[in-house]
């Protein structure tokens, strides 16, 4: 459970924008939607691996 405390005289659109960067660090929107679809664990490596070669293939551009 997210604690926002508001401070005395504070504006409450500064806590509510307090609260969404709180809750969008968390990660509790991309947890959920994960959990509605179950991904065998062979797919999930081979997306990491496709996502490697292709941030490797950009730094060796970056070199070049």
């Amino acid at each position: 459970m997210l604690i926002i405390p508001v401070k005395e005289g504070e504006n409450i659109d500064r806590a509510l924008k307090r609260f969404k960067r709180k809750f969008d660090r968390t990660g509790t929107m991309r947890q959920l939607r994960k959990r509605q679809q179950f991904t065998k664990p062979s797919v999930i490596r081979r997306q990491q691996v496709l996502k490697a070669r292709y941030i490797q293939g950009l730094k060796d551009q970056e070199e070049i």
